[in-house]
């Protein structure tokens, strides 16, 4: 059985923090956002918020409905985003629809709709002379199982190699992530592996890394596949103090001490680093792969 399209989740999808936390904007209603795909809405979702971000004032309240396949099903979703036109605050839609009957349907809404697919995909057809496909789920999807496959065991490598818990083959990672613990790398190591299909392995340093100057000797020959992050001392002294509150570990005398370490080690290796404590998943996995791009292929 196919997936169902299915209606947006208020209370999992609302974006209510910015309300609760700008008072002077109380008066102001949520705009409702729409994030509307004939497969996962994934694509709409992370190009929509990348252009409501340039509009930090404003509260959204976010919806996603994806696996929109029928006409039946685009004739409910138009009856709900006409509905919402018809509240506070005129609603916007993000479009990802290849879908031409689909998509005819859903831009006879009265909300403001920005199409992610008819201009780009007419742009794309004229250049290359040839018609899209017009077919859903590729991008998400399985029909390049090449690339699905490589994704899938890219997973496989890192959960196996989070936190420097197996070596086992380590010479075939892409990246080594390293920093002091709680720094951020489980999070942009399973970004890296699932969106781009990396190997990445990740290692801890430790005290002893510090106090000896070293690299630890599982990946003491890999230096030049190594990527480090850093944070601020106070930052990292409050997301240990999480999990264990008042110890050494979390004491901003330690965090202070395992990140001066940390960078002495980052450069006498050369490693190229980054500072997760202002910086999304997103941007430090973006770094990364421009660093791994400069790099000399492996021989």
């Amino acid at each position: 059985m196919r997936d169902q399209p299915s209606m947006p989740d208020q209370s999992s999808m609302a974006d209510q923090s910015s309300m609760a936390d700008q008072p002077s904007m109380a008066d102001k209603p949520s705009v409702p956002v729409y994030f509307v795909s004939d497969s996962t809405g994934i694509s709409a979702e992370s190009m929509g918020n990348a252009l409501l971000l340039q509009f930090p004032s404003i509260p959204f309240e976010r919806h996603r409905v994806p696996f929109l396949r029928t006409l039946e099903e685009a004739e409910k979703v138009l009856a709900m985003l006409d509905a919402a036109a018809d509240g506070p605050a005129p609603p916007i839609v993000f479009l990802t629809a290849v879908d031409e009957a689909v998509r005819a349907v859903l831009l006879r809404t009265r909300a403001t709709v920005v199409d992610f697919v008819s201009g780009p995909l007419a742009q794309l057809e004229a250049q290359l002379g040839v018609s899209g496909d017009h077919a859903p789920a590729r991008l998400h999807g399985v029909g390049d199982m090449g690339r699905y496959n490589r994704r899938m065991q890219a997973v496989e490598f890192t959960i196996e190699h989070d936190d420097g818990q197996s070596v086992r083959a380590l010479e075939k990672a892409d990246v080594i992530l390293i920093a002091p613990s709680r720094c951020g790398k489980t999070p942009t190591s399973m970004y890296l592996a699932l969106l781009h299909g990396l190997f990445v392995a990740n290692y801890p340093l430790v005290d002893e890394d510090f106090e000896d100057g070293r690299l630890p000797g599982a990946i003491a020959e890999l230096s030049d596949r190594c990527f480090g992050l850093e944070t601020s001392a106070q930052r990292l002294s409050e997301v240990r103090g999480e999990r264990r509150a008042n110890s050494r570990y979390a004491s901003l005398e330690q965090t202070r001490w395992e990140l001066e370490g940390a960078r002495r080690l980052y450069r006498r290796y050369a490693i190229d680093s980054i500072d997760s404590s202002a910086t999304s998943v997103e941007e430090m996995s973006t770094r990364i792969l421009q660093s791994l791009a400069t790099r000399r292929p492996r021989s």
